[in-house]
């Protein structure tokens, strides 16, 4: 009924062409694909939750994605991504892998990648691996540059005393 040609051959069409027999092979080259297709394709990232400026929130908001605040939050924030609307307010530690901030934080921001742009206002230490600092900028605190920011109790690399930078 069939050549073992056929079914030697490599490519989809070889198992597809046949009748009945193939059917029984058919199977183990097109599931081990689909099997392996699903880890091998990324994960969409999921937008960043939005926390609206009508918003007042009192207490810790703790999270592996992204956070946009635009409103008042009184309390820690834990984030991976945190950005800092103009209108915001955040009266509490900030913790995330990166902080952007183009509003006010009254508290500690500890962060791998912090951005303070012009219309930033921080009063409060900042504890970073790398920062930026935009002109025009309002922050009274200090600032300590650490390895792992993110850790609890880790040793500061090079600290600097700073009380304003514009």
């Amino acid at each position: 009924m069939f050549s073992k040609s056929k079914i030697n051959e490599p490519g989809p069409k070889s198992g597809e062409q046949s009748g009945d027999a193939p059917k029984a092979d058919a199977p183990k080259p097109s599931t081990a694909p689909a099997k392996d297709a699903p880890p091998s394709t990324p994960k969409a990232k999921p937008p960043a939750s939005v926390l609206s400026a009508d918003l007042h929130i009192t207490g810790n908001v703790k999270t592996s994605g992204d956070i946009n605040v635009e409103g008042q939050v009184e309390g820690d924030i834990r984030a991976h991504l945190l950005t800092v609307g103009e209108g915001a307010t955040i009266k509490g530690e900030v913790m995330a892998d990166d902080v952007v901030v183009n509003g006010r934080i009254v508290g500690r921001v500890r962060g791998l990648k912090v951005r303070l742009s012009s219309s930033a206002r921080v009063e409060g230490d900042i504890i970073h691996k790398t920062i930026a600092i935009e002109s025009g900028a309002h922050f009274e605190g200090s600032v300590q540059r650490q390895d792992d920011p993110l850790s609890s109790g880790g040793k500061p690399v090079a600290a600097s005393g700073t009380t304003a930078k514009t």
